[in-house]
């Protein structure tokens, strides 16, 4: 098998693996920085090692030892999204097999990517600053210097007063389970919780703890699912954090942690497939990893498929250059990357070839075994597809029927689209075509009764089918939806953002505003970047759309404002 090569990485990890991670860390929000030290257990690969490179980001670095003698290092110039690798000379030689203690005492920016400080302003309880981190996919090098391999960190051991500032709390956490670096995470706030299930609390400002328990009342349930068909759920405690508006995303699977977006407490429809996705990681992604970003999809596509085993539904994404299952990063931020392709795409991969191998049980069987191989441990696409030839060795010749080069290297929809059952997409379909159909005299003939037996999920459906026309509704078609639909009323997330992206695509000006006050008051990507560019489309007020986002800049992540900003064409910076 050819070296893995990380695009993404300047860091050792094909000459050494990191075996344990120590790491103890102080919040200081009056300067937004996080003063550190890590301490590196680290596995020797090779004989005559005397060096390694870890990977960091607008980390000061003030101190490197080794079995507690003095290391030399050296930060390398700064690479875009890479940062600076941080190369260090050991101050003796190590053969194959033998560990060392790399400890790193550092310090990081105000500005650095995985943190996001909030002010009390912008928390719940206006009282007291928040924090909390965001490491996926390659931003836990601003917060720790690390390898690209597997650590430890995170369920909590106990708490004592700080003997050198009374003033001070430190909490102690652990992890016996090894974990990518990238699910490292980190909250500081007001926080309280509510049981939610025998291994499982809900966190969150106490502002929400009570609706985030209302909310998450299905959680033991999906557990209990995910290991019938995946194996022993190996994490112990699943908790849930509801986060502040501006998390960037829907959930984040971080082990024993799952962050979540506080969008999904007004969106009841859609926060049991969020949490079973999440869950579903604890498996595809935190059990067994992708190796590098470019396999994301062997993380997301197995996770959706799992998921989907626990409830599915079914959409796929859109043909552009970054398409490709398996995605070359060479020299490209692998935020930039980040859409719906993975998931989609990844699960109609397993999708059609568990119709090829004879079904979900047979499948399954397959999907549960390679979680067991791979345990603790990270993946290629290739070993994957190594191993699904292995599994299946009586089915080769079906399998080599596949078309594996336009599944994985082919940009667009899938060589092959795999028959699902489409009863419940059928009636959002026809209602679709009924309104791009209507002439302004046909408009009367629409009534509330039309949305009367659709579930939520289908009206999403209906919307996303309304969105995919070339041609926009005319306005006075949205306005009329909205007399017999009133669909400004409805506060479910997913629904409310396809709503106002509709109207304001058919240019509906009493819209605008509203779509913009959604994409500031919470900061999710899936809402908030797609608002702001159909607004910023609306040529008369592309102006306004460029000016609330600045206004709102320093409020969200940044990612998100990094993304927002590319989009609008503004100077990603400075904002200007």
């Amino acid at each position: 098998m050819a070296p893995v090569t990380d695009h993404c990485s300047f860091s050792s990890f094909s000459k050494c693996l990191t075996r344990h991670l120590n790491l103890s860390l102080q919040a200081d929000f009056s300067s937004r920085v996080l003063r550190g030290r890590v301490a590196l257990t680290v596995e020797v690969l090779e004989d005559k090692f005397s060096s390694l490179t870890l990977d960091t980001k607008d980390l000061k670095i003030f101190k490197v030892s080794a079995n507690g003698q003095a290391a030399k290092f050296e930060l390398g110039a700064q690479h875009g999204f890479k940062g600076s690798p941080l190369d260090i000379t050991l101050p003796f030689e190590l053969s194959r097999g033998q560990h060392v203690i790399v400890e790193v005492e550092y310090e990081t920016s105000p500005s650095a990517s995985a943190l996001q400080w909030l002010s009390p302003a912008q928390t719940a309880g206006k009282k007291h600053p928040y924090l909390f981190s965001q490491c996926q996919a390659t931003h836990c090098r601003t917060m720790v210097p690390n390898l690209l391999t597997q650590t430890h960190i995170a369920v909590r051991d106990g708490q004592e007063a700080d003997p050198t500032d009374s003033s001070r709390v430190i909490y102690r956490f652990r992890q016996p389970v090894p974990m990518p670096s990238y699910l490292i995470a980190l909250v500081v706030g007001a926080l309280e919780s509510r049981e939610i299930g025998p291994r499982s609390r809900v966190w969150s400002e106490k502002e929400h703890v009570d609706q985030g328990a209302f909310e998450f009342t299905e959680t033991e349930t999906m557990l209990k699912t995910a290991e019938s068909l995946a194996g022993p759920y190996v994490w112990g405690q699943y908790d849930l954090l509801v986060l502040p508006p501006s998390f960037p995303y829907g959930g984040m699977e971080n082990p024993c942690l799952t962050f979540v977006t506080p969008t999904l407490l007004v969106s009841t429809c859609n926060s049991p497939g969020v949490i079973a996705h999440e869950i579903s990681h604890s498996w595809t992604g935190n059990l067994v990893t992708n190796k590098t970003w470019e396999h994301f999809w062997l993380n997301e596509g197995h996770t959706v498929y799992l998921e989907r085993m626990i409830g599915r539904v079914h959409q796929f994404g859109a043909n552009n250059a970054a398409t490709n299952l398996v995605v070359n990063l060479e020299g490209v931020n692998p935020d930039e990357c980040f859409s719906c392709v993975p998931y989609e795409k990844g699960f109609a991969l397993l999708y059609h070839l568990e119709e090829l191998m004879g079904g979900p049980e047979v499948f399954m069987g397959f999907v549960k075994s390679y979680i067991q191989m791979f345990a603790y441990s990270s993946v290629t696409t290739e070993q994957w597809k190594d191993y699904l030839f292995t599994y299946f060795k009586d089915k080769v010749d079906i399998l080599n029927k596949v078309d594996w080069n336009g599944w994985m290297y082919t940009p667009g929809m899938p060589p092959f689209k795999p028959q699902y059952d489409t009863t419940l997409a059928d009636a959002c379909n026809a209602l679709a075509q009924r309104w791009t159909k209507a002439k302004d005299a046909d408009l009367s003939g629409f009534s509330e009764a039309d949305i009367k037996q659709l579930s939520s999920h289908q009206l999403i459906e209906f919307l996303a089918l309304l969105l995919l026309q070339v041609d926009p509704l005319p306005t006075s078609h949205v306005k009329r939806m909205q007399e017999v639909y009133k669909f400004n009323s409805i506060n479910n997330s997913e629904i409310r953002c396809r709503w106002l992206r509709l109207c304001v695509k058919s240019e509906w000006e009493d819209a605008v505003p509203l779509a913009l006050k959604m994409a500031t008051e919470q900061g999710r990507m899936k809402f908030t970047r797609p608002l702001f560019r159909d607004v910023y489309n609306f040529a008369k007020f592309r102006d306004e759309a460029v000016k609330v986002f600045k206004e709102h800049r320093n409020e969200m992540h940044s990612v998100t404002a990094m993304l927002v900003a590319k989009d609008l064409k503004v100077d990603q910076s400075t904002g200007l």
